[in-house]
């Protein structure tokens, strides 16, 4: 619990007292007042009348607006005559002269080239390849048929089976015959009378002889 000093009732007493004495001494003050006449003093000096003045507002000059200008009146339109001016030209002669062309003669067909074909020279007689020994016990038969390409001098430059015999080893062997140096020469073969290179299908027979 809380504990108040016994000092503090004695002073809120005094303060109470002190304000309820000047109370009392302020309403005595306005009661002497009133009967000594100051109040009426200065209800007189209320009641007197105002010096009023009244300040004359300073007139001011309005500048009038200045007068509107005169109508403008266009002149009259004048008209001028232009100048007729005729332009006559006149239109050029042509003449067209029309011509026959003359008939397309359609040019002769040309000549069909005479190919001789490459082939076999007597002097010098085409080697017959050499029976590969495991196709000869096998058994093994069949015709190869060779792409050859002679150049102007006969000679075989280039040789590629064209359709195979059915075995390798018979393929393989008319390949490398045909490609033996100095071995295979053709009569070249010829276009218009003259000596070129071509191309043209070997036969090549492989059969076992009983």
């Amino acid at each position: 619990m809380e504990s108040y000093s016994s000092q503090s009732y004695p002073q809120t007493n005094y303060r109470r007292l002190g304000g309820f004495v000047f109370v009392v001494l302020l309403h005595i003050l306005l009661l002497w007042a009133l009967q000594s006449g100051l109040a009426k003093t200065i209800v007189n000096r209320l009641a007197d009348p105002f010096e009023t003045r009244l300040i004359e507002e300073e007139k001011v000059e309005i500048e009038e607006p200045p007068p509107p200008p005169p109508k403008f009146t266009a002149p009259a339109a004048v008209f001028v005559d232009m100048p007729t001016v005729a332009i006559t030209e006149s239109a050029p002669t042509t003449t067209i002269t029309q011509t026959a062309a003359p008939p397309k003669v359609a040019p002769p067909p040309p000549k069909a080239d005479v190919v001789i074909a490459p082939k076999s020279n007597p002097r010098n007689p085409i080697t017959q390849p050499e029976y590969p020994t495991m196709s000869r016990r096998l058994g093994e038969e069949g015709i190869v048929i060779l792409l050859l390409t002679v150049d102007e001098d006969g000679r075989v430059t280039e040789s590629k089976v064209d359709t195979t015999s059915g075995f390798d080893r018979l393929d393989e062997a008319a390949l490398k015959e045909s490609l033996r140096p100095r071995l295979w020469r053709f009569v070249p073969g010829t276009i218009n009378g003259k000596a070129s290179a071509m191309q043209f299908k070997f036969r090549v027979v492989f059969k076992i002889e009983k």
